[in-house]
């Protein structure tokens, strides 16, 4: 009789995989240790994933679609960070993962010219989206201000996952993020390129009137 292809045979390769990250890390997130873990065998592995270096993203786009659907749950920006934190907590070696192999999303470099982040980071795109909804303007006007956020968020994870704060200060530095990621919010108009355009032009044009009373025969 022929073979029925297993529907839940790649769900079950990410899972093995996963688990053996949080177990020995990258050492042990070898093929043929996934095909044992998932209850197959090396070729089909292979079938699915071209390489090890394709299982590692599939574990990344897995992460980040999960992510995606708490931001998408979550009411407005505030609930996105407080999602980010929440889910980096829950499960920190998939945050360690995402991190240690996220430059595998990057987009092949074609040109001197920097490509968009929100080419390689679709959540990155959904917080631009809603900022844009929330402050007004377009996209591209926010991306400042995203990374701003993003930086803020990964900074604090990261220093609760360290351990490098005490635990008894955890509440606090939640409670700073998220003053931090208000205080952004407040302040986003200047982080965009316009509002730092015409910063520049002001700069410019005060030092060009010094230049005019400080030499009068000008």
């Amino acid at each position: 009789m022929p073979r029925h292809p297993d529907p839940d045979l790649e769900k079950r390769i990410l899972n093995a995989a996963q688990a053996l990250w949080k177990r020995g890390g990258e050492q042990s997130l070898t093929m043929r240790a996934v095909a044992r873990a998932a209850g197959t065998n090396t070729p089909a592995v292979y079938r699915r994933f071209k390489d090890r270096r394709d299982l590692v993203r599939g574990l990344l786009l897995r992460t980040v679609a999960r992510l995606r659907r708490h931001f998408e749950a979550g009411e407005n920006v505030e609930a996105m960070a407080d999602a980010y934190i929440e889910e980096a907590l829950r499960l920190p070696h998939e945050y360690e993962l995402f991190y240690t192999y996220g430059h595998e999303l990057l987009p092949a470099k074609r040109s001197d010219r920097a490509r968009p982040i929100r080419e390689s980071r679709p959540n990155f795109a959904f917080l631009e989206v809603q900022l844009a909804k929330r402050l007004g303007g377009s996209t591209d006007d926010h991306t400042r201000l995203a990374l701003a956020m993003w930086a803020t968020l990964h900074g604090t994870v990261s220093l609760l996952l360290s351990k490098s704060i005490p635990e008894e200060h955890a509440p606090e530095l939640r409670a700073a993020c998220g003053a931090a990621v208000r205080a952004l919010l407040q302040g986003g108009a200047m982080f965009s390129e316009k509002h730092n355009e015409k910063r520049r032009t002001g700069s410019d044009q005060r030092r060009s009137n010094n230049r005019s009373s400080n030499n009068p025969q000008l």
